[in-house]
């Protein structure tokens, strides 16, 4: 049924998504939350709030926060930035980066012919799925200096696993937010993609980027020496999508395997 999202009105439907996660009527809140919860088996005893009722709205329970010590950061030089399943991973070829089996899309394509795709074009990429269960913040893999954002405008395909195995260069085509960082291995990238039904991306520095889904590339660049520890929380999906990291040399130290589960802070 991956063709039907073609014809779907996806910018519209994820508008209208947004203005219900974001109804704040205690009746149809909790009944949307605890729906929620019985659909995708959400275990709220991880969450630092376990009462449905002390949260605002639903985006309010989409986004919420763990009980700290549930996530402890890896003494390692990267970890994971969020909890997902490992998509793909691995070498960046000629500019290519793999999406799923027989299907590759273009580096330059995917940061928009930005001047920085030179730095990563013998680089390494990892890819991480967020389920809608899942933990929807995203975290620092690494210690960096903030340098770019990038707002790229794009489309709003689904990226579950039957969308990306059907759909040609899904995250070089879906609306993204590109992150720069300053790193000790060099320049390094985490990459927020939208998809159907994200009603926002925010980060710590600048708020909501996509609230109204503009339909023009839009660039901020950061001189104030904005550094983060690994583990710091940087950003969060208001409905869920992926993130991919892209780092500015091959490596053959990472240890892992698709679609292999991930948690925030875990070393990778």
């Amino acid at each position: 049924m991956v063709w039907i999202q073609f014809l779907l009105p996806k910018r519209f439907l994820s508008r209208l998504i947004f203005y219900l996660v974001s109804i704040k009527n205690n009746k149809i809140k909790n009944f949307l939350i605890s729906l929620f919860i019985k659909v995708y088996k959400v275990d709220l005893s991880k969450a630092r709030r376990e009462n449905i009722k002390d949260y605002t709205d639903f985006n309010d329970f989409f986004t919420r926060e763990l009980k700290p010590e549930l996530r402890p950061i890896a003494n390692s030089n990267i970890v994971s930035p969020v909890d997902g399943v490992i998509s793909q991973f691995g070498n960046i070829d000629n500019d290519k980066i793999i999406q799923a089996k027989k299907h590759n899309y273009s580096l330059t394509n995917l940061l928009a012919k930005d001047s920085r795709s030179d730095k990563f074009s013998q680089g390494f990429f990892v890819t991480i799925y967020l389920s809608p269960k899942d933990y929807h913040r995203i975290h620092m893999p690494y210690d960096g200096v903030l340098k770019k954002m990038a707002y790229i405008a794009g489309d709003l395909f689904s990226v579950n696993q039957k969308t990306v195995q059907n759909v040609n260069n899904i995250f070089a085509r879906n609306e993204r937010v590109v992150c720069y960082f300053e790193t000790e291995f060099g320049l390094s990238a985490v990459i927020l993609v939208g998809a159907i039904f994200v009603g926002s991306i925010q980060t710590v520095w600048h708020g909501k980027v996509n609230a109204d889904h503009p339909r023009k590339n839009q660039y901020f660049d950061y001189n104030q020496n904005l550094s983060f520890k690994k583990g710091q929380e940087i950003a969060r999906f208001n409905m869920g999508s992926s993130v991919i990291m892209l780092l500015p040399e091959r490596s053959n130290n990472f240890n892992l395997k698709s679609n292999q589960a991930v948690i925030f802070g875990q070393d990778i």
